[in-house]
């Protein structure tokens, strides 16, 4: 039993510490993954808190995941291991039973496993998790008290710490279709080639017959008999296809109403977008770098535009304030931008629609320059 032991606590841990490490590397992504989940599960009075639970949830990962590994305090952790497995399978379960969570996020947006995937692991795990709380008290720490004690410290403000990197600049490592390299236009348009299906709709026409509704296609409608009355003719999904675009919805449009996505994302030459999800919450931190950015990019020719999420009134109020009355304002929808930038407010600078640089509040560039018709910032 003692090399099964060890087996599970490998197994576990590392998964643990594995899985704690990818949300790591982008903590927003939880964070809107958890608000979908107290959506669908009719919790919404818990959004405000999914911030603060997502970076618990996170760190908690990894701190259990190593304190598995090392034995430590294993009778506490042991119990938090298995109600933590039992509130995965539980989640994951809704998602895969119910389908209305697309994607559970359990490993982020960098590796994406089915609903059906997940949802096994996550059985396997509680088993696991079961048999570990059951066998806790022959599981004896690697160390004795101070180090252990002085790894899980430093552990916990690694957790802690990677996440406020993350949030305060960018991911680590960008797994959307919005990375640096992509193209924006080209990700807009549906995938096509071998293995590539396409949705497939049939027309049906609704006929009643004695109080009876039947649905008939375009062939065995009964057109020839008078005692069925038409009723209505709706459109029906016979097949989910995979042809879907990696980028959807992304749509710029002025506040008249009029869609500026082409103008915008097909201009030649570099473009900045500066993304503004939220204009009350937005973070003000080098304003004044934005502000010098964009006379400087005119030199150049290189204009400059504003995509925001929030009303009409208040992003001309973010404008005045923020000192932005020489750069467009559009509007931008809120889940879009929350993909496109995981700052609030962040840059964006695009060429011929691919994007070439992504920054947060934290790191807008000091200044840039013009060499042989390429542009560099620092």
């Amino acid at each position: 039993m003692k090399y099964i032991l060890w087996l599970l606590r490998v197994i576990v841990g590392c998964l643990f510490i594995f899985s704690g490490l990818v949300k790591a590397n982008d903590p927003l992504g939880l964070v809107y993954k958890m608000k979908e989940f107290f959506e669908v599960l009719h919790m919404n009075f818990m959004e405000p808190f999914a911030f603060v639970f997502s970076i618990t949830m996170i760190a908690f990962e990894i701190i259990a995941g190593v304190a598995v590994l090392l034995g430590y305090a294993f009778r506490a952790f042991s119990v938090l291991l298995l109600l933590l497995n039992m509130l995965f399978t539980f989640l994951t379960a809704y998602a895969l039973f119910t389908d209305k969570v697309k994607e559970c996020g359990c490993f982020g947006a960098c590796i994406k496993i089915s609903n059906t995937q997940t949802f096994w692991k996550d059985v396997i795990l509680l088993a696991f998790a079961i048999i570990l709380f059951a066998y806790r008290k022959r599981v004896m720490p690697l160390f004795g008290k101070y180090v252990g004690t002085s790894i899980m410290v430093i552990v916990i403000f690694l957790s802690f710490g990677i996440q406020w990197w993350a949030l305060e600049h960018l991911p680590y490592y960008d797994c959307l279709a919005y990375k640096v390299g992509n193209n924006i236009p080209e990700k807009m348009k549906a995938p096509t080639g071998p293995g590539i299906v396409t949705d497939s709709f049939v027309s049906v026409m609704i006929y009643e017959k004695d109080g009876v509704k039947k649905e008939f296609n375009e062939q065995n409608y009964p057109w020839q008999d008078s005692t069925w009355k038409f009723v209505d003719r709706t459109v029906k999904q016979v097949r989910v296809g995979n042809a879907e675009a990696d980028i959807k919805d992304f749509v710029i449009s002025d506040y008249d109403g009029n869609d500026q996505t082409q103008n915008i994302v097909t201009t030649p030459g570099y473009v900045f977008l500066f993304f503004v999800k939220d204009a009350r919450d937005a973070r003000t931190d080098n304003m004044d770098r934005i502000r010098a950015l964009i006379p400087a990019a005119e030199k150049f020719d290189i204009p400059t535009y504003v995509l925001c999420s929030s009303p009409k009134d208040e992003a001309l109020a973010y404008q005045k304030k923020q000192g932005l009355d020489m750069i467009p304002f559009y509007q931008f929808d809120g889940t879009v931008s929350k993909t496109a930038m995981r700052s609030n407010p962040g840059l964006m600078l695009i060429k011929n629609g691919t994007i070439m640089g992504k920054w947060s509040y934290r790191d807008y560039p000091k200044s840039i320059s013009m060499d042989n018709g390429k542009l560099n910032w620092k």
